[in-house]
């Protein structure tokens, strides 16, 4: 992964972590869970591929997908000169920084203890 990239991941990072709280859920799994369907929904919204909106689930995780996708756009003009293959390379790499940030990098015991 080249500097470009890395930079750009961590301008969504800085994105996410200051105007939304989903990243902050009390669990490990719901973290885990959370990422996968709000950065796989906003790829797909980024990549104008089709988003599966079955479940309530699913479309919750869909208008956080939304605002983000939104919010990306309108702050960072770059996305829209990028190939969709690079925004799937982008989005991998933003789920892998979110994922050691929120999950496995991070220091609160919460996450994992069985009684919470």
């Amino acid at each position: 992964m080249d500097d470009v990239m890395k930079d750009r991941i961590e301008q969504l990072v800085d994105f996410i972590m200051k105007w939304c709280l989903w990243q902050f859920h009390s669990r490990s799994w719901d973290r885990e869970r959370q990422n996968e369907e709000i950065l796989t929904k906003t790829m797909q919204l980024l990549c104008d591929e089709p988003v599966d909106l079955s479940t309530p689930s699913d479309r919750c995780y869909w208008v956080d997908a939304v605002y983000l996708a939104n919010g990306f756009k309108k702050t960072y003009p770059w996305l829209g000169t990028m190939e969709k293959e690079d925004i799937k390379l982008l989005m991998q790499g933003l789920k892998d920084r979110i994922d050691y940030l929120t999950i496995n990098g991070s220091l609160n015991q919460e996450l994992t203890n069985p009684l919470y």
